[in-house]
């Protein structure tokens, strides 16, 4: 039973949304069934949904049925019945927490039934919680597309003569269509990025051309999305990130929390693949400034956890500009926020990186060796500290070996996207500087331009001032 869809369901429930569900199984309207009580209870009592012995069938069947003899399909029956009790309270949890939607819906249910007042103070109080409405994101422009709707069905069911929100309904609809697509776009553009995916994004050029001519950036959710597009396909781009910036500024507090921390991480992207690429190192600055307002804000701490992709990379970003303090302490204050199956690990590989970018290669080195990661990013990260370690201490057969080693484990893994052209590179222009000749000055300038010319390549800076010492 451990792996049955009504545990894995039931597992995520917190202690309210426990105490909710056991008055909604206890109602006759929702639930009519002894035995489905009963294995709900028996199931939220002590660890029976998380050890396993207590999801034997036998075990549980002896609990709500005592003193029958075990049958494993009125078993199935009984959990059939409680997972459909508890979905329907999920759908009903759902729509209730949707205000606006849920009011809409009454209002859809008094039109129906042709109860004309009922319908008009409750699509008037819709229109109020509207107006109040916190955000101004894709879920509000939808709304106001259904309320427009709801609003042209009422009219058009009086087949009245005057004048309908015809045009409303069209804008608004046009308005929600643009802002999602955008959206969308923009994460499948970074998702197909970073992953090599080869995404069909359909009438996107239309799309932004349509915004252009109509001036459409009034809307935060547009502006922000158009925005991040042209950022990252724009020849002008700084201008294009340079608004973004201005966007987010006025209208981040215009967006649920989930939504604003997408909008920082592809602005923190945009600027660290610029970076990168050796195309703006000063949009660095940019990306360690975004961090540490969305980490002041929250909007990068998600229930009280902070991602290991966005802890690592603050890290990263906050060394590259040698703000050692600001990477302690951060290292420190955030190290509980990480997922737990992460937290020690990274946190002694955050650790050892500070060291590393300090000097003190003893320290990080013991560090490093007490970290054990199935990430493959982070081993290569650590691999790659360790390249510049032996490097620097002219430790060349352990060099030689974990070039080897990094070749071979970068094959082997099928590590993503540029990631993989990151970390090919670096070791094989480590290889190169091993065997280039300190006496041969053309050998080196031939070295040092493919280096300049090589993207993506972030050791760049690392690779050229070991070709100068040669």
């Amino acid at each position: 039973m451990e792996s049955s869809h009504l545990v894995v369901i039931l597992q995520t429930f917190s202690a309210k949304e426990v105490r909710s569900l056991r008055k909604w199984l206890n109602s006759p309207v929702h639930n009519q069934r002894e035995d489905v009580v009963q294995l709900f209870e028996y199931l939220m009592a002590g660890a029976h949904l998380t050890e396993e012995k207590f999801l034997r069938k036998e075990r549980v069947f002896s609990r709500v049925f005592p003193d029958e003899p075990f049958d494993d399909a009125k078993l199935r029956q009984t959990m059939h019945f409680l997972l459909k009790a508890v979905e329907e309270f999920l759908m009903y949890e759902e729509l209730r927490g949707d205000e606006i939607r849920s009011r809409m819906a009454l209002s859809s249910v008094y039109r129906k039934r042709k109860l004309d007042k009922a319908f008009q103070k409750t699509i008037n109080s819709v229109e109020t919680l509207q107006e109040k409405a916190p955000y101004r994101d894709e879920h509000y422009l939808r709304n106001e597309y259904l309320l427009q709707l709801e609003k042209y069905s009422f009219q058009e069911g009086k087949k009245r003569t005057t004048e309908m929100n015809l045009q409303e309904v069209s804008d608004a609809l046009d308005t929600t269509f643009l802002a999602d697509k955008l959206r969308q776009s923009c994460l499948m553009l970074f998702h197909q990025a970073v992953y090599r995916a080869d995404y069909r994004i359909g009438l996107l050029e239309e799309v932004v051309q349509y915004v252009e001519k109509h001036h459409m950036t009034e809307s935060p959710a547009i502006a922000i999305y158009y925005n991040i597009y042209k950022s990252i396909t724009a020849a002008e781009a700084e201008t294009y990130f340079e608004a973004l910036r201005t966007e987010i500024a006025r209208n981040g507090s215009r967006f649920p929390p989930h939504e604003i921390r997408d909008i920082y991480l592809m602005a923190i992207n945009y600027c660290i693949r610029k970076a990168n690429t050796g195309e703006g190192a000063s949009l660095l600055k940019e990306a360690f400034s975004l961090y540490k307002q969305g980490l002041s804000d929250g909007f990068l701490v998600e229930n009280g956890v902070v991602s290991p992709f966005t802890f690592r990379n603050a890290v990263g970003t906050g060394l590259i500009l040698k703000e050692f303090d600001w990477v302690h302490d951060f290292i420190h204050e955030y190290r509980d926020a990480l997922p737990l199956r992460y937290r020690d690990n990274l946190f002694l590989h955050s650790l050892a990186r500070l060291n590393f970018s300090k000097g003190d290669y003893s320290a990080a080195m013991r560090l490093l060796v007490q970290t054990d990661f199935d990430d493959v990013l982070i081993n290569l990260h650590g691999k790659s500290m360790l390249l510049k370690m032996y490097y620097e201490l002219n430790e060349w057969d352990a060099l030689e070996s974990l070039l080897d080693s990094m070749r071979n484990y970068i094959r082997r893994k099928q590590v993503m996207g540029s990631y993989k052209a990151i970390y090919s590179n670096l070791v094989r222009f480590t290889k190169k500087l091993l065997k280039v000749s300190p006496y041969d000055h053309s050998q080196q300038n031939k070295l040092r331009n493919q280096i300049i010319e090589t993207n993506p390549l972030p050791e760049r800076q690392w690779l050229l001032e070991q070709l100068d010492r040669l």
